[in-house]
């Protein structure tokens, strides 16, 4: 069985003031993945071939509390499932899921928290890249493991009219 925990941070109005970390903590240890004055969601699952599914239906179930009428919701289980399994192939004991939204856009990014693993992240995945609603999207390697992430727009352009 997989174990899911759910953090949830304050909603914080749009009129408070954000604040920047700097690189390293008093300690001298990278801050972790800070997110101030917007909603957002994070979970862990374990790290097997069910995360996909249960981080989609977790995040649906978030994103639709936020009041994104617009948002394609193909795309955006599309995107969390193919990052989710992009990470959990990626090796790693557990994967999280963070979201979080500003202005009309819905960032999904998943970590596989495998540290200390050098060379390279692998890519997005083609399926992810293609969305018509991905906006953005990348990889990285830092102090928290490999992390994958899109941006969607959550207020998508109408599709094209064919005439």
């Amino acid at each position: 069985m997989s174990e899911v925990v759910e953090a949830k941070g304050p909603e914080v109005p749009p009129s408070c003031p954000t604040t920047a970390a700097g690189p390293t903590s008093a300690t001298g240890v990278p801050p972790r993945l800070v997110v101030t004055s917007r909603r957002a969601r994070v979970w862990a699952f374990r790290a097997d071939r069910w995360a996909a599914r249960k981080a989609a239906g977790q995040a649906a179930l978030a994103v639709a509390g936020w009041g994104c009428p617009l948002l394609d919701e193909h795309d955006f289980l599309k995107a969390v499932h193919g990052l989710v399994n992009t990470a959990v192939a990626a090796g790693g004991k557990r994967v999280s899921v963070h979201l979080a939204d500003q202005e009309g856009e819905i960032l999904v990014m998943v970590l596989n928290h495998r540290v200390g693993e050098g060379g390279t992240v692998g890519r997005v995945p083609p399926e992810v890249v293609a969305l018509r609603t991905v906006d953005a999207c990348g990889t990285h390697l830092d102090h928290d493991g490999h992390a994958w992430w899109a941006l969607l727009d959550a207020r998508p352009r109408p599709r094209k009219q064919l005439t």
